[in-house]
């Protein structure tokens, strides 16, 4: 096992990978319950997707795919349905009235997979690795880390937004509201959730300073145990019909396609916002996860490992689509398992055996309070911001495209519009100050042609997803 996945040169053990690998999932384990609510329409049927079958599929496709991350490519980076294209997919289906089915958005994702697996081979995707400079790379980063900090913050109660409308706002759509409308606000400490969130911020915390090894993933379980006491924690999961022991596979909607139907709808659009959020959300979540780990210290190493890993990415997204669920990608969660200390493919291994193993305990999955998983990311993002110091606030040429990326993710609820800006600006800004010095600064052509083609798709297809 050392030798396989090299854990003596990454300077960890077979037990730090594993608490790592527990770590990661923990974090995002409530995808297995998020996902099917939200495909499902929370199992009213609205979409035609079936609860337990989207359960299924999500826990078979991180599962395997994670696995494949670790066994192939070495990296501790964890893969599932991601957050924000999963409800992009349902909106399309809810808001179509009927004339787009979920058998048509999952061969949308299946072929934005195909596309993507093409940009790999012809080694497009990992340009993106040179092409991009260094402080976007760093704030890519960090932005991710108040990104997952948002997620920990919203997802808890902590940080809630509160609307006083003058119009009427209809239920599962996004509605724009004037500013004076919306307030975000904290959470009220008369919710016990709110506070058991805040007691796991403590208890991670002090182990943290206590350097105690796991403080992450015992942090969890403690918050867990006092979430018990609160009554936060609901035992009936375990008898929840629902989440059954055994796990029936004849549910699974494999290969549900509808390719024919895709002709008679206007797809474009839909592939292509599958395509660019995932381009980019992927790319920032490599990056900035092998930022934390150390990975791009040595750059032509780190790029190698980054770049296979867009292949077993790209796979995911076709193979995703082909058990049932919208596109999976690599998660935001997985800088957890690496702040726990995971450095190997043997974390990735043991989060995906954990989903796996999840297709028969799913009542137990569904036990941990998500109070207790969003303290945990609410730390990860503090460990996340330490790549700020790397960035050079004095100069503006790089410090407004920094602050965009960092600003804009968190914000507009989007790695992607975030990296969108960042990249845009910079290639502005750099190109205006090589005017009045020459060579000043580095615009890789790359850069030209993703500023214009993100440009495009924000003027003729918009901000969806």
């Amino acid at each position: 096992m050392d030798r396989f996945f090299k854990l003596k040169e990454n300077g960890t053990t077979v037990r730090t990978e594993i608490m790592a690998g527990l770590t990661t999932f923990m974090t995002m384990a409530y995808i297995l319950a998020v996902n099917p609510n939200i495909l499902s329409a929370f199992g009213s049927g609205a979409t035609g997707m079936d609860w337990m079958a989207v359960f299924l599929a999500t826990a078979i496709a991180a599962g395997v795919m994670t696995i494949a991350m670790g066994l192939f490519v070495n990296f501790p980076v964890a893969l599932a349905p991601g957050m924000g294209l999963n409800a992009y997919f349902a909106t399309v289906i809810l808001s179509s009235q009927g004339q787009f089915t979920f058998q048509m958005g999952l061969a949308a994702v299946f072929i934005s997979g195909l596309i993507f697996i093409l940009l790999t081979v012809t080694k497009v995707r990992q340009l993106l690795l040179v092409a991009v400079p260094d402080s976007l790379k760093h704030a890519i980063t960090v932005g991710i880390g108040l990104f997952i900090t948002i997620i920990g913050l919203k997802n808890s109660g902590l940080m809630t937004v509160a609307v006083e409308s003058g119009k009427d706002i209809p239920a599962h759509k996004f509605t724009d509201v004037l500013s004076f409308e919306t307030v975000i606000h904290m959470g009220s400490l008369k919710d016990p959730g709110v506070v058991l969130c805040i007691i796991g911020l403590v208890l991670i915390s002090v182990l943290l300073v206590l350097r105690v090894r796991g403080a992450i993933l015992f942090g969890i379980l403690l918050t867990t145990v006092v979430g018990y006491f609160m009554g936060q924690v609901n035992l009936g999961m375990l008898g929840d019909a629902k989440t059954t022991w055994v796990p029936d596979l004849s549910k699974l909607a494999f290969a549900q396609f509808d390719f024919k139907g895709l002709m008679n709808v206007g797809i474009i659009s839909v592939i292509a916002t599958f395509t660019f959020v995932e381009l980019f959300d992927t790319f920032g979540t490599l990056v900035g996860t092998a930022n934390r780990a150390g990975f791009m210290k040595n750059k032509a190493e780190g790029n190698k490992k980054v770049g296979k890993a867009m292949m077993v990415d790209a796979v995911a997204v076709s193979g995703g689509a082909l058990v049932g669920t919208s596109t999976v990608t690599a998660f935001v969660e997985s800088a957890a398992g690496v702040a726990q200390g995971g450095r190997t493919g043997l974390t990735a291994v043991t989060t995906g055996v954990c989903f796996l193993l999840a297709l028969f305990l799913a009542p137990i999955a569904a036990l941990i309070p998500g109070s207790a998983t969003a303290a945990a990311l609410i730390i990860v993002g503090v460990l996340m911001m330490q790549s700020v110091k790397d960035i050079d606030f004095q100069d503006y040429v790089v410090a407004i495209p920094a602050f965009l990326t960092i600003a804009l993710m968190p914000f507009t609820y989007n790695i992607a519009n975030g990296i969108s800006f960042g990249i845009v600006t910079y290639v502005i800004l750099a190109t205006v100050a090589n005017f009045r010095e020459s060579g000043a600064y580095k615009v890789h052509w790359l850069m030209w042609v993703l500023a214009v083609l993100i440009v495009l798709r924000y003027a003729f297809i918009g901000s969806e997803g």
